[in-house]
């Protein structure tokens, strides 16, 4: 009686352990499975930057960009000419021209009135300017103001030039002038001015 309940206990203890074991195996069996796959040949993807450049040459004149004139007087103006070209790759949204005047200057009368300082004046012409005279220039195009007699210190939009384009030029004179309204208290002064064309990118635009 004991023999045969000890046989019974210990086939139901074998019986059990292969039930689990046969459990384990049938869940192992359900992550074993074949695999298809494909892909698509590749989108290659190439992108170049451009380059913002604009550069300021001299025309008609010496060969730098100067200007410079002494004993000046009510009524007298001095001009240059000059080229403006986007010489890069890409266009600007916008260009500006920004004249500061020296530290040494900038508290001179000739630059902080804004009535009888001096005045900037620039012009373009759609061809190059010739100089028929030592002191003036003609234009056989067309002439167009991009800044009219303003105070000569300051930062100004220059309205749709030619140059915002990329390899576009602009053809340009530039006056500084002392107004006829000058009195005894500009006498004897100095102004020392640099005039800095810059400009902005386009924006930017899907491709």
């Amino acid at each position: 009686m004991n023999a045969t309940t000890t046989r019974t206990r210990t086939a139901r203890k074998v019986i059990g352990s292969l039930g689990i074991i046969g459990a384990a195996a049938a869940v192992a069996g359900l992550g074993t499975f074949g695999t298809f796959t494909d892909s698509t040949a590749p989108l290659n993807a190439t992108v170049n930057t451009g380059t913002l450049s604009i550069n300021l040459n001299p025309a008609n004149d010496t060969g730098t960009l100067t200007m410079a004139a002494n004993n000046f007087v009510p009524g007298d103006s001095l001009s240059r000419s000059v080229t403006l070209v986007n010489d890069g790759t890409a266009n600007f949204g916008a260009l500006n021209l920004t004249s500061t005047a020296s530290e040494a200057t900038k508290t001179s009368l000739l630059n902080t009135d804004q009535a009888d300082g001096l005045k900037l004046t620039v012009k373009s012409c759609s061809v190059a300017w010739t100089k028929p005279t030592a002191t003036t220039y003609a234009c056989s195009g067309t002439t167009k103001d991009l800044i009219s007699e303003l105070p000569a210190v300051g930062t100004f939009g220059v309205p749709t030039p030619a140059s915002l384009t990329a390899g576009g030029t602009d053809h340009l004179v530039v006056t500084l002038a002392l107004p006829t309204s000058a009195d005894n208290d500009f006498q004897g002064l100095s102004s020392a001015l640099s005039l800095t064309f810059g400009g902005t990118q386009a924006s930017g635009t899907t491709r």
